[in-house]
């Protein structure tokens, strides 16, 4: 929080305001209650990424296991309930032993995910529009203005025109940052990469047959870009579902995207082929 702003004492203001800023957290909510407890039914307890809170469940121990489960559920991005005997277990002999019985949910609250489509031909123009429905804020990035415009794309969150180069760096491209490149050609595509894997988006995609990613990886790791930077990056972009149209394209990337966002698998490399696969492939139309 910078200097001389107002702490904020509303655990739902805070909760946009971390959203706002791209800041995970998670909240802990009593849930259902039997007998004495030295809260109530509902009681809340924020729990930010640098471990500070707001709100509170009761204090003691309860809420300092509350507060460890919190830090899990804000790494693991996956909800926890935990139960509590009050009455019973020694361990809550500090003040809290009021023989009640209680639950307490703790679920992450994560930023909204922004797929920044880089590139505003045929492709982006279906992607945006299934991004955006399947809960990403989109931004579409190109260096065409005819391309780059509101009448092209009305219905998208943000629409920017200018140099990749210049825009990227302002986007303050973070974990919760789908970088997607779809640009008019493949020099252009290897020049927005190399800022992209600069990056910690979670998810970063290309488009191009394997001899295209094969070569452009070869090329930027001569330019000095190390390969696990490389590794990172989902291309042949999108699941593999056989898809041919501009449409069908949209459709297998937004899924590699929700794949990657809910976590599917264990290894994100593993929703595509590898950025080094040898085999050559027809690349989809742009």
């Amino acid at each position: 929080m910078s200097a001389g702003q107002r702490p904020c004492t509303d655990i739902y203001e805070e909760l946009v305001r971390l959203r706002s800023l791209g800041q995970k957290c998670a909240l802990a909510t009593i849930v259902e209650v039997e007998g004495s407890i030295p809260s109530f039914e509902s009681a809340k307890l924020l729990v930010r990424e640098d471990g500070t809170m707001l709100g509170t469940i009761g204090g003691g121990c309860v809420e300092a296991d509350v507060w460890n489960a919190a830090r899990a559920v804000i790494q693991l991005e996956r909800p926890r309930r935990l139960s509590f005997n009050l009455g019973q277990d020694a361990a809550y002999d500090n003040g809290l032993i009021c023989g009640g019985q209680m639950e307490v949910f703790v679920e992450p609250v994560l930023p909204v995910p922004r797929a920044i489509i880089c590139g505003a031909g045929h492709i982006s123009l279906s992607l945006a529009r299934v991004a955006t429905l399947a809960g990403f804020a989109v931004t579409v990035v190109d260096d065409r203005v005819q391309y780059a415009n509101r009448e092209r794309f009305p219905d998208i969150a943000d629409v920017q025109f200018g140099a990749y180069e210049k825009i990227l760096p302002r986007l303050a491209i973070n974990d919760y940052s789908y970088v997607i490149i779809v640009t008019r050609g493949h020099r252009d595509d290897m020049r927005v990469l190399k800022l992209a894997v600069a990056t910690p988006a979670r998810y970063i995609a290309m488009i191009g047959s394997k001899r295209k990613v094969i070569n452009v990886a070869k090329q930027l790791e001569k330019e000095g870009v190390p390969r696990p930077a490389l590794e990172r990056v989902h291309a042949p972009m999108g699941l593999n579902i056989g898809a041919i149209t501009p449409e069908e394209i949209a459709i297998s990337v937004a899924a590699e995207m929700i794949a990657v966002r809910r976590k599917a698998a264990s290894d994100w490399r593993a929703l595509s082929m590898s950025v080094f696969a040898q085999q050559d492939e027809p690349a989809p139309a742009r």
